[in-house]
């Protein structure tokens, strides 16, 4: 469908999907999550060895607990990267691109749902993460959705 006053080149389409995708992601971030809070309270569960675990910690950081000072600057930005996004995949009519930004977007999201309702309190609240492998951070459902969004991305615009 041609938008009215729009270059023929630009289309729209539903952003249904991505965000339904989007949307998915939030409720899997979640209510693992609630999950890992409830059931790892008491230390790790080793899945296969030391290979996968479930580890309960809380990150008050960003991505690898870098700026862990920053809480409520780092839930501001991902506000507006909300809100970006969102935009951006209403806009895109490249399909890959939209469900590529729908996963980045449930991953912010999940992640902003921790620090708005999480301790210590609003825009300050700790991410829960509980997934350990060797020589990594300790991530959740969330960090996985963004960061399989970005590598889509990444790769959909290297080859174009």
């Amino acid at each position: 469908m041609q938008i009215p006053g729009r270059a023929a080149s630009l289309t729209q389409r539903s952003p249904a999907g991505p965000l339904a995708v989007a949307a998915a992601i939030v409720v899997l971030d979640q209510l693992t999550k609630i999950w890992a809070v409830a059931a790892l309270s008491d230390g790790p569960v080793e899945v296969i060895g030391t290979l996968l675990q479930f580890r309960l910690t809380r990150n008050p950081g960003g991505a690898f607990s870098l700026l862990t000072g920053l809480t409520p600057v780092l839930a501001v930005l991902a506000v507006v990267m909300v809100v970006y996004i969102v935009r951006t995949t209403r806009r895109t009519s490249d399909t890959v691109m939209a469900y590529s930004l729908g996963l980045v977007l449930g991953g912010a999201v999940g992640n902003l749902v921790d620090r708005m309702v999480r301790s210590p309190g609003v825009l300050r609240g700790e991410v829960v993460d509980f997934i350990k492998v060797p020589n990594w951070p300790t991530f959740n459902i969330a960090d996985c959705a963004i960061t399989v969004g970005v590598i889509l991305i990444a790769i959909r615009g290297w080859k174009q």
